[in-house]
């Protein structure tokens, strides 16, 4: 039976009718051990058409496949060697095709200076836009903004003054990110770039500055999920509800520094316009994830197309002085859609997760945290009155939310002959344009007059009130309710109120009635009976279609599996595929091929970087190296520094160094002489400083799964404890404030000796583990160490690998 693509099914089963559809768009590290077998044939099948077209084209596909991501990573990946496929865990050598810094620029201009560079290596690689502080018209203030402005100008970099917009909304209006390409900046919102096809991550400063100077960082690539959407979203439901349910309903750190990829059928991706896409991109940020990416398609198509189209006629009719033009073309939509990037078929993921949006209902995520979603339809029956309602930032202030929030106002409107309504009395309602663009066409509907009209108090297009700075931020004992992306504690003012997020047209409604509230265009479906999600693809078994081809690689996967389990049952630990035997990495002269010593086991997860390294020491700039030893690990435990010794191996839980960026919470490790830091996971901020300034770490979940089976012998507890973050991290990698700790409920020792020994055998991309001198002993297969960053590592880190490479070019 043929498909309608005409491939061979296995089943075929008729398809549900379809919901309406919403326009295509609007306007302005788990690591795994096995590999890829080469499967013997018998000659009969050779000799069967239909089975010789499909075995052909298993031989010619790649010999390891690869996700989305891997892809692209690949295509930016210097160094690599001859017939290398990247894969999840492996460590590279990124040149991104862009990088992107706002307020922080002056502080990566300093650090680029300050490691002897003069010049950026590639002007065309590197953006500056000035969006956080835009409010702030004090001299210190403006000083620095005149001062990146100058260096900007100096390097003949693009840059994009304050009120121009939100550096991550330029990015994809001026077609900076590009899909199919890899861009970074130095905030951590650059995910959003993945609801255009184009793998966005955040890098820090030091990252930034190395970039600059020699157009190159590092990047481990991390553990990858896949996110299936299935259904249609309905009318009244928006990309905002699906990003919010899915922090809510997914809330036990399911994608903690994975990257993501969201996939569906055609019928199903053509509900999420680009625009919705790009608020759950940005709001993967918020779920946990290091990216959140869509694929390349339809939808994506027709909407490059548009801004092909319009970037021509705006450059006919001599309106716009950027050049725009040059980078949307009609031309280079054509190369392109001509080589489109796609997993491909049997590529290994971490996770599987679904999620069926024809279940979905308007979702408001609070108060005051992202995990915490209640359909807006339990809310509103709560009476929760608002003090201040926001209808900002680079998540939903596109022409698109601004039309859809001013529609609130025009349909009131016409319940009271024709004049816009006032906001409810004592509530305060801000509006700030993703970018001026986006401003002029909300402008141009006459939607941005309909807010006014209505109350509304503009704010110049830029982050303001989504990060805490300028007008109308939340007073002691108030409620909020904005369209942006994070809600913790704090965050858009005082710790004593309360904030939620919802979709524009919800704070709108909310705005308009004075109580959390939506405009009602939401109906549910007859039948619903909850929201349907959960891990896997979501295909019922009965309904699946597959191709043959499909079913092949399925079985042949499911043997593999089968045989590999049989193995490690009979040889214990993992097993080295034979075709990963002869697969060695280079080791530099120098560089040890193997580190190892005892394990000093820190059982608590969510070890934050205060915990790591006090907060009261971080911008004390005369603390010695032996200070910085005594204070390590302070925080977590205080018997810590006499418990570790010189060349320990230090591991701990998962999501280990999450919190704010402070360099030193590697370089205390390092000050103690432990060489080697391994974890569940790490934060990713942790994870990157802990290269910058070489000290090597590597994630190995089962090694703490082994330990606390061993030592533990209770579940971890959340304690309470405030975290205080120092003042001077306001120009630190905008990050959420880290999880409560978690430790060992018994009282039991928070830092252990534990007689283990640990082995990375650098060589062999393995770990080896000694339980104890009589106990077990296995080895489990983890991400390649390759010589671009060993040799970060040898020299001391990024920024003396930098000074090197730059002595190096004079």
């Amino acid at each position: 039976m043929l498909g309608r693509t005409g491939s061979l099914l296995l089943q075929c089963r008729a398809p549900r009718a379809l919901a309406a559809r919403r326009a295509l768009y609007h306007k302005p590290r788990l690591y795994t051990a096995t590999a890829a077998r080469r499967q013997d044939v018998f000659h009969s099948q050779l000799q069967d058409s239909s089975s010789a077209a499909i075995l052909s084209s298993l031989e010619t596909s790649p010999r390891v496949p690869q996700t989305l991501t891997e892809k692209i990573v690949q295509r930016y990946s210097l160094g690599l060697p001859k017939d290398k496929f990247v894969q999840s865990g492996d460590y590279v050598t990124l040149s991104p095709h862009r990088c992107m810094t706002h307020d922080n620029s002056w502080p990566v201009a300093l650090k680029f200076m300050s490691i002897g560079a003069s010049k950026i290596h590639d002007k065309s690689q590197i953006v500056m836009t000035l969006d956080h502080d835009v409010q702030n018209k004090s001299e210190s203030n403006l000083k620095k903004y005149r001062q990146i402005e100058e260096f900007a100008e100096k390097q003949g970099v693009d840059f994009y003054p304050a009120g121009r917009g939100i550096g991550h909304q330029i990015m994809v209006e001026e077609g900076y990110a590009w899909p199919g390409t890899l861009a970074v900046a130095s905030d951590s919102h650059t995910n959003m770039y993945g609801g255009i096809g184009c793998l966005g991550t955040p890098v820090v400063r030091t990252d930034a500055a190395s970039i600059w100077a020699t157009g190159r960082t590092w990047w481990q690539i991390p553990p990858i999920a896949k996110v299936t959407f299935t259904g249609i979203l309905p009318v009244g439901v928006t990309g905002k509800d699906v990003i919010v349910a899915l922090c809510g309903l997914f809330n036990k750190d399911e994608v903690l520094n994975h990257a993501i990829e969201f996939t569906g059928s055609d019928e199903t991706m053509r509900s999420l316009p680009v625009d919705d896409r790009l608020a759950i991109a940005n709001m993967t940020t918020e779920w946990g994830a290091l990216t959140g990416l869509f694929p390349i398609d339809s939808v994506l198509q027709g909407w490059l197309r548009y801004k092909a189209t319009e970037a021509a006629l705006y450059k006919n009719s001599g309106l716009n002085e950027a050049i725009t033009h040059e980078r949307f073309t009609h031309p280079r939509v054509d190369e392109l859609l001509a080589n489109r990037l796609s997993a491909d078929k049997g590529a290994k993921y971490a996770k599987y997760l679904h999620l069926d949006l024809s279940t979905l209902s308007p979702y408001v995520s609070g108060p005051n945290s992202v995990k915490v979603a209640t359909p807006l339809n339990e809310l509103a029956t709560q009476d929760i009155k608002i003090n201040r309602a926001y209808l900002v930032s680079c998540t939903n202030s596109r022409a698109s939310d601004l039309a859809a929030a001013a529609k609130v106002f025009k349909d009131a409107a016409e319940r009271n002959g024709g004049k816009i309504p006032k906001i409810a009395e004592g509530v305060n309602f801000f509006i700030a344009a993703a970018s001026t663009p986006e401003q002029l066409a909300a402008e141009e509907a006459g939607d941005w007059q309909a807010m006014l009209d209505a109350g509304a108090q503009p704010l110049p297009a830029g982050c303001g009130p989504c990060i805490g700075l300028g007008t109308g931020l939340l007073e002691p004992g108030e409620v909020g309710i904005s369209a942006s992306n994070r809600n913790f504690k704090g965050r858009m003012g005082s710790t004593e109120a309360k904030a939620y997020l919802a979709s524009p047209e919800v704070v709108a409604a909310s705005a308009l009635t004075g109580k959390i509230n939506g405009p009602g265009w939401y109906e549910r479906p007859e039948g619903w009976s909850g929201v349907v999600r959960g891990e896997g693809d979501g295909v019922k078994e009965e309904d699946r279609m597959i191709t043959a081809e499909e079913a092949l690689q399925k079985v042949i996967g499911q043997l593999d599996d089968l045989i590999i389990s049989a193995e490690k049952d009979i040889l214990g630990g993992d097993v080295v595929p034979k075709e990963e035997e002869g697969a060695l990495t280079e080791v530099l002269p120098g560089f040890p091929e193997k580190v190892e010593g005892e394990i000093v086991f820190c059982d608590a997860d969510n070890v934050n970087t205060d915990g790591i390294y006090p907060g009261k020491y971080t911008y004390q700039d005369d603390v010695s190296v032996e200070k910085m030893a005594q204070v390590c690990m302070e925080n977590y435990d205080t018997e810590f520094a006499s418990i570790a010794k010189k060349g320990d191996i230090l591991v701990a839980g998962f999501n280990f160094g999450c919190g704010s960026s402070r360099e030193q919470a590697a370089t205390a490790i390092l000050a103690k002489k432990i060489p080697l830091v391994v974890a569940g996971s790490f934060g990713n901020i942790f994870s990157r400083n802990s290269i910058n300034n070489a000290l090597m770490s590597v994630e190995v979940p089962r090694l703490v799964q082994r330990l606390r089976e061993t030592f533990s012998g209770a579940p971890a507890e959340r304690s309470q404890k405030d975290i205080k973050e120092p003042k001077g991290n306001w120009e630190s990698l905008d990050s959420p404030p880290p999880a409560p700790e978690n430790t060992p409920r018994q009282a039991k020792k928070l830092t252990r000796r534990t007689g283990w020994t640990f082995v990375w055998d650098v060589r062999r991309s393995r770990v080896e583990i000694q339980e104890g001198k009589d106990g077990a002993k296995w080895s489990q297969k983890v991400g390649e160490l390759p010589p671009n960053v060993q040799e970060i590592i040898a020299r001391g880190g990024l920024e003396k690998w930098v000074k090197k490479e730059i002595e190096a070019s004079t």
